[in-house]
């Protein structure tokens, strides 16, 4: 059988030299010398019966198959690495670890309240929020480095990939700082933020895509003054300390607006934006503490209107 012809350490090679694509660097990663990580992959080449690599005068480069063994190789060592921590936190008395993504527009409402309940139920509980953006967290999820994600597929074949159970929508605002030459005005139209610097999510978030689909439904180029950030705090530093403005969900810059820090522009925007949701991958079941905490985030989206009123 396969299993009882390949060695965690062989995979361990394989996984690194599809991320560096150098025998010499994946060596290192593996903490073995470079002719031992030849002699390695020459062993695990002949299990499977096929190059796994390329050999090119700069590096190695994955063959078709050989992307497949990569990707095989990056799930069982993600796994193995979890199962690894969770079994030394129970050692020490912990009771493991939880690991979820989840988009920027869920943290506040959702997301924060249900980690909280689960903490008041598991104290001892790690919890571990990633990501920022959905792009990012499916990636994740994809990666096995997540047990499960809130928010929206950014790909039109994820659905078979990963299960999702719709929780809320999303309120969007266009946001600038206090002050904004643009606040005093009441009769704005996106077309008018056209040569306005913007601060913006990447273009693989299905946020950044709708905002650009704002912008082909206004006949506007996007605008050229822009800086792309996945990050929230770094989007929210440069909104107050410059004149750019941003499309942001309401539940993150609910404070700020409060605090006086941030102002919301008079125009309506992102109606057509799906609803976020529960993202797991297909075919796999929760942990005990994975089904509390999606139990706790279905019984805080009920709160959420289903259909909030989209204007600033």
């Amino acid at each position: 059988m396969l299993m009882n012809r390949l060695r965690l350490k062989q995979l361990a090679l394989i996984a690194a030299l599809g991320q560096q694509r150098n025998l010499h660097r994946a060596a290192e990663a593996v903490h073995v010398t470079q002719p031992t990580a030849t002699k390695m992959l020459h062993d695990v080449e002949l299990v499977f019966g096929f190059l796994l690599f390329e050999r090119l005068p700069r590096g190695m480069q994955p063959t078709e198959l050989g992307e497949e063994v990569v990707r095989f190789a990056t799930r069982l060592l993600a796994d193995f690495d979890r199962f690894a921590q969770d079994l030394e936190g129970k050692r020490r008395g912990g009771f493991g670890q939880l690991v979820v993504g989840a988009i920027m527009g869920a943290a506040p409402d959702i997301v924060a309240r249900a980690v909280a309940d689960l903490k008041a139920a598991r104290p001892l509980l790690v919890v571990r929020l990633l990501g920022e953006t959905s792009d990012e967290i499916l990636d994740l999820l994809a990666a096995r480095k997540l047990d499960l994600a809130v928010g929206r597929f950014s790909g039109p074949l994820q659905h078979n990939e990963f299960d999702f159970e719709p929780l809320a929508n999303e309120t969007l605002y266009v946001v600038a700082r206090t002050g904004h030459p643009l606040q005093a005005r009441s009769d704005l139209a996106l077309s008018d933020l056209g040569g306005t610097p913007w601060v913006m999510q990447p273009l693989t978030s299905p946020a950044r895509q709708l905002l650009e689909q704002e912008f082909a439904n206004a006949l506007m180029p996007t605008p050229a003054d822009m800086v792309e950030a996945s990050s929230i705090f770094a989007t929210l530093q440069l909104l107050q300390t410059s004149d750019a403005v941003a499309m942001l969900p309401e539940s993150v810059v609910r404070d700020h607006l409060r605090a006086g820090l941030l102002c919301c522009l008079p125009m309506t925007i992102g109606k057509n934006l799906t609803g976020f949701g529960i993202l797991t991958r297909k075919g796999e079941a929760l942990s005990g503490a994975a089904r509390d905490f999606v139990q706790a985030l279905r019984l805080y989206a009920r709160a959420v209107p289903a259909n909030p009123k989209n204007t600033a």
